[in-house]
């Protein structure tokens, strides 16, 4: 069925992006090499190792930021993602974000669940963007295009990276590109999680999961069908559709730069 998702050729996605990586990171930004943070997770694992192929293992440094909801499996497997990819021991770093957080604990005044795991995610940015800056790397983000349509991503956060390889791929095609990689199923199909806070993940916090939310983004902004449509190829009802799409409407902004606000010359300026 069209509006079923197709799988994608592996091999050559892994070509295509090595290939643009490397270019991108090289020649058009020249810079030397590339940093990735690292969850233990999916995305992470893949946008490592590809990371690692593009630019070269001694190019690629990885940090691990846990904090006080990162589940030690994950430390763990974020650390067999790292000798998966082949880096030296020297360019990967756990770094412990909870006494940055409690900082701001400190500072801010008891916050909210959401809004602490915000904080956390643009802690994260920051510390990725130090270590970046430090060593004229770029900070490659692991966001997919799934999470990239419908705005589950922190603004300033997850999203704060110079360049996201895995930007056109679902998370359904992430999936897929692990298991090609040699990365562990228990990373390649892991529920995905931001981690954010104790017991979270993405699929409980959205209410839809990715078995649905993929094939109705493919459907709709792949296919350029309707919602009607959408929905009688991916075999869900058109609620579920509209309830995917009012996702990617609400998150428009995270996906924009800050908009300028224009002043017409002529009735600003003096003379």
């Amino acid at each position: 069925m069209p509006g079923v998702l197709p799988r994608i050729k592996a091999a050559r996605v892994e070509q295509l992006l090595t290939e643009s990586l490397r270019r991108y990171v090289f020649e058009e930004a020249g810079a030397r090499g590339g940093v990735v943070g690292v969850s233990g997770g999916v995305d992470s694992a893949v946008a490592a190792v590809l990371a690692a192929r593009a630019l070269g293992p001694e190019n690629t440094y990885l940090m691990i930021l846990p904090s006080a909801a990162t589940p030690k499996e994950d430390v763990e497997d974020a650390l067999l993602v790292a000798e998966h990819a082949g880096v030296p021991r020297s360019n990967v770093e756990v770094l412990d974000i909870e006494p940055l957080l409690q900082a701001f604990d400190e500072a801010l005044g008891e916050m909210t669940l959401v809004e602490r795991g915000n904080v956390a995610a643009r802690v994260r940015m920051i510390v990725l963007h130090q270590r970046a800056y430090r060593r004229r790397y770029l900070v490659v983000g692991s966001g997919d295009r799934s999470e990239l349509l419908i705005g589950y991503f922190t603004k300033y956060g997850d999203g704060g990276v110079d360049v996201l390889p895995l930007g056109g791929l679902y998370k359904t095609w992430v999936r897929q590109l692990a298991l090609h990689l040699g990365l562990p199923e228990r990373i390649a199909l892991k529920p995905s999680s931001p981690r954010l806070w104790p017991g979270q993940t993405a699929e409980a916090e959205l209410g839809i999961g990715y078995e649905v939310i993929d094939p109705v983004l493919y459907a709709v902004f792949d296919l350029g069908l309707g919602a009607e449509e959408a929905a009688r190829r991916v075999g869900v009802s058109v609620s579920v559709v509209e309830r995917i799409l009012q996702m990617h409407k609400r998150s428009e902004h995270k996906r924009r730069p800050p908009p300028v606000l224009s002043l017409p010359l002529g009735e600003i300026l003096e003379g």
